[in-house]
């Protein structure tokens, strides 16, 4: 049979090269873009992903500015406040803590409302109220009097304390709130959250929430986010849906007979995979354009550890052949690649993984370490490229000069140092 053709069942056939092509494609990253970012690209980004993880490392920039930068290239990092002070974004519990747009809070907050497995953030909240719950009223009440307010608004007794779970009262009873629905954080400053009450987030919404979603039955609700995770992946096979958005129990191919009985998905045999494959009915045209070999992947760029294409490992090994574990929270002597370490999108592939840092107040980017997969024999238009996606974020950092340290294979270094001297 022609790796294009449909089989006799009707099922499609892709390859794995065709495949990657259709999940870069669908997570904006199959091609660098065509033009300058606008203030609505940062929404359409959002909405493409359907969210978009939050975490606070800043060794580089957070996460949440890296992902969109892969796909939007220089872009003002303050656009992304801007649209959540202007009510066009929301955070939430999702996949993790996320950014969703304001189309689609609504489905989280009925979701979390019915969901009978609980996130891990519902539980530690629950833990909280269990034991503050007096003081948690209170700071409500001083919210929905005095208005929104900070963790940094509250001083702690045991100063010189730091870590996660070492957060002030103030902050964890912020946190259980914020899980649980009565708090929503209306912007933030310095990245910090600014909690105030939800119903005063609610009201600036645009577009308004729907409260009609509310009403929505938890089996509707589970059905829209297995629909939204595989449109958002491109493709999927059903253990890599539930993780999307933390959906318990799994998703099984089973769960998804109906759906494909109904044409919201199709089914695709993935050369080399042993389980069927799943494609949404509206990225139709994308996966006929990949049996047709036109996604043709040309985009470089760094990638955050949090970005939807690597946070699930599973996933990443089956589609991209890449093994990847992020070090930071491992003590220094056990990191095999560095502390923060950005996978190497290329054309297509996973070609390796960097460990930067960047010194703002000097301007200088620094890259620790730079590694190349064994199997990769760098071309002079991939070193050519690599250094350019480099120096790009180099540049959107505010560090535009670029330290580079040891390298893997060794000549790798003195290519781009001469590319970069040119």
């Amino acid at each position: 049979m022609h790796p294009l053709s449909k089989s006799s069942s009707g099922t499609r056939a892709i390859t794995l090269t065709q495949a990657r092509g259709l999940h870069l494609a669908a997570q904006g990253l199959l091609q660098a873009p065509k033009r300058r970012a606008r203030r609505d690209d940062v929404l359409a980004t959002i909405q493409r992903m359907r969210l978009l993880q939050i975490d606070s490392i800043h060794v580089v920039a957070r996460s949440p500015y890296l992902v969109l930068h892969a796909r939007l290239g220089d872009y003002p990092s303050t656009w992304l406040e801007e649209a959540l002070d202007t009510g066009r974004i929301a955070e939430c519990w999702a996949h993790e803590a996320c950014f969703v747009t304001a189309a689609d809070i609504g489905l989280h907050r009925a979701w979390r409302a019915q969901a009978e497995s609980k996130h891990w953030a519902d539980r530690h909240a629950a833990r909280v109220r269990d034991t503050h719950l007096k003081e948690m009223h209170g700071l409500l009440a001083r919210i929905r009097t005095s208005g929104p307010v900070r963790a940094a608004d509250f001083e702690r007794a045991d100063r010189g304390v730091s870590g996660w779970w070492e957060w002030k009262p103030e902050k964890r009873w912020l946190e259980a709130w914020f899980a649980s629905g009565e708090l929503m954080v209306t912007r933030r400053e310095r990245f910090q959250r600014v909690y105030d009450l939800a119903e005063r987030v609610l009201a600036k919404l645009d577009p308004p929430m729907d409260g009609a979603v509310m009403a929505q039955s938890q089996a509707a609700l589970r059905e829209r986010f297995i629909l939204d995770s595989v449109r958002a992946l491109g493709i999927a096979q059903a253990r890599w849906i539930a993780d999307y958005f933390r959906l318990k129990p799994a998703v099984d191919e089973r769960e998804l007979e109906p759906l494909l009985a109904s044409g919201q998905l199709l089914s695709v045999r993935v050369a080399g995979w042993d389980s069927p494959a799943y494609v949404h009915a509206d990225n139709t045209a994308l996966l006929e354009k990949a049996r047709e070999g036109r996604l043709r992947a040309t985009h470089t760029a760094l990638l955050s550890p949090f970005d939807p294409v690597i946070w699930d490992r599973a996933r990443l090994r089956d589609l991209f052949d890449f093994d990847y574990s992020i070090e930071c929270y491992l003590p220094a002597a056990k990191r095999q690649f560095g502390y923060y370490v950005l996978p190497i999108l290329h054309r297509g592939r996973l070609i390796g993984r960097l460990d930067a840092k960047a010194h703002r107040a000097e301007g200088v980017f620094e890259v620790k370490a730079l590694f190349l997969e064994d199997e990769v024999t760098p071309s002079p238009r991939m070193l050519e490229e690599l250094a350019q996606a480099i120096s790009a974020s180099a540049i959107w950092h505010g560090t535009p000069q670029v330290r580079l340290g040891r390298c893997r294979p060794t000549q790798v270094a003195s290519a781009l140092r001469a590319i970069w001297r040119r």
